[in-house]
């Protein structure tokens, strides 16, 4: 281990050195870096809001053999099509072409889960109800 620079005028050499070194570490890279949020649809928020283009569904990568029911949602902070993923049993019945909806992540931080491919966000709530509340019964969709 070679000294590097000391004494009473080595600050500043010491702090952008640090500086420069820090984006060696794989994890701060990545937190730190713009291009994760460039390619993110949400652009680093947790939820988005969207609108409904169509619904879709997805067939199963092998060796599953099912079709996920999705649709195809607009963001309306800008404008990216994103595919999500609608959760429970017959929910898609609550979603109708240009409801709104609430888009969350699928729970592996921009990576598609388990055999469903390419689909990295779920639905969370529809025109301002709660997915599940619609699906327990405890709620009813606005009427518009």
């Amino acid at each position: 281990m070679g000294t590097g620079p000391r004494g009473i005028r080595a600050g500043r050499k010491l702090r952008s050195h640090r500086k420069e070194q820090k984006w060696a570490n794989k994890r701060y890279a990545r937190s730190h870096s713009l291009t994760g949020l460039k390619a993110n649809p949400f652009g680093g928020a947790s939820h988005a809001k969207g609108i409904v283009l169509e619904r879709i569904g997805i067939e199963a990568k092998q060796p599953n053999s099912a079709i996920r029911k999705s649709c195809r949602v607009q963001l309306i902070k800008n404008g990216k099509k994103i595919a999500a993923f609608v959760p429970r049993d017959g929910c898609l019945n609550f979603i109708e072409e240009n409801d709104e909806v609430l888009i969350s992540g699928f729970g592996r931080k921009g990576h598609s889960v388990g055999d469903i491919p390419g689909v990295r966000f779920k639905v969370v709530k529809v025109a301002g109800v709660a997915l599940l509340a619609l699906f327990k019964a405890k709620k009813e969709k606005p009427r518009t």
